[in-house]
C-alpha cells in the first residue's frame, strides 16, 4: 500500500479497520439519565483543571442503548458525566464510559478521547421499571431503576435538545512510541441534528458499588435530584482541541 493511501485510512488495523470514517449517526438512541448530589471535594478531584466546578456539586449516571449507530452497530453504554465550567462556560465533563463494542471503544478513545473501557451494561425495561446496570469483570458495579414514563416530558423538547447539544469535554491521553505522553488534551465536541422523540421524568434510585476497575462509587449519591428518560436521533461529529497540555509547557 502507498504512502498516499495510508494517510487516506481512518483507522487500524490495515487489514480491517476499526471503525469508518464520520460523522456517526445514530437512531432511536435510549438514554436513562439519573442527576445526583455528592461531595465537592471529591467533584473537584475528578476534574482535570482547568475545568473547574460550577458550584452545583452534582453528577450524572447515565445509561445509553444505542441500537442504530452508523459504523458502530447496536451497543450499550454506562457512565458518569460531571457538570462543570471550561473558561466560564457551562460544560460537561465525561468522566467515566463502559461499553460492550470495540468499534466505538476504539473510534471513541482515538478521535475524541471518551474514557471507555469494555464492560457489560445493559438498559432495559423489566415490567413498570426502567432498569439499568454495568457489569465489570464478573461483579455488579451500578444499578439504576426509574418509574418508567410516569411523567410526560412532551413540552420539554427544547430543554432535552438543548442538554444534549451542550458542550461535552473529553480528557485524551494517547502515548508515543517511546512510552510519553504525545497527545494530551481536552477535546470539546457538541452533538448535532437532533431530533427528540420522546421523553419523561420520574423518581428514581441510583445503587453504585466500589470496584478498582469501574470506579463509579468513588463519587457517592447523597441525595438523588431527578431522572429523566427519553429516545432521540442525532449525529456525532468530530471534535476541536480546547486545551493542549503539551503546548503549555
Amino acid at each position: 500500500m502507498k504512502a498516499e493511501d495510508i494517510l487516506q485510512l481512518r483507522s487500524t488495523p490495515l487489514a480491517s479497520p476499526s471503525y469508518p470514517a464520520g460523522p456517526y449517526r445514530f437512531v432511536d438512541r435510549e438514554y436513562m439519565t439519573i442527576t445526583y448530589e455528592t461531595d465537592p471535594a471529591l467533584i473537584r478531584e475528578h476534574l482535570p483543571e482547568p475545568l473547574e466546578p460550577n458550584g452545583e456539586n452534582i453528577v450524572v449516571y447515565e445509561w445509553i442503548k444505542m441500537p442504530d449507530s452508523s459504523g458502530f452497530g447496536d451497543y450499550t453504554e454506562s457512565g458518569l458525566v460531571i457538570p462543570c465550567k471550561l473558561n466560564g462556560e457551562d460544560v460537561s465533563y465525561v468522566s467515566q464510559m463502559y461499553l460492550d463494542d470495540e468499534a466505538p471503544i476504539a473510534a471513541g478513545r482515538e478521535i475524541w478521547g471518551f474514557p471507555k473501557k469494555y464492560a457489560h451494561p445493559k438498559l432495559q425495561l423489566v415490567k413498570d421499571t426502567l432498569t439499568g446496570t454495568l457489569e465489570y469483570a464478573g461483579q455488579q458495579v451500578a444499578m439504576g431503576t426509574m418509574a418508567y414514563k410516569h411523567d410526560s416530558m412532551a413540552g420539554s423538547s427544547e430543554r432535552t435538545k438543548a442538554a444534549l447539544a451542550k458542550t461535552q469535554i473529553n480528557l485524551k491521553i494517547i502515548p508515543g512510541a517511546r512510552g510519553d505522553a504525545e497527545i494530551c488534551q481536552l477535546v470539546a465536541l457538541n452533538i448535532e441534528n437532533i431530533t427528540i422523540k420522546g421523553s419523561w421524568s420520574g423518581p428514581a434510585r441510583l445503587h453504585l458499588v466500589p470496584h478498582v476497575h469501574a470506579p463509579v462509587a468513588d463519587l457517592p449519591v447523597k441525595r438523588i435530584i431527578g431522572a429523566t428518560h427519553f429516545i432521540a436521533d442525532l449525529t456525532l461529529p468530530y471534535g476541536r482541541v480546547a486545551h493542549d497540555y503539551l503546548a503549555r509547557r
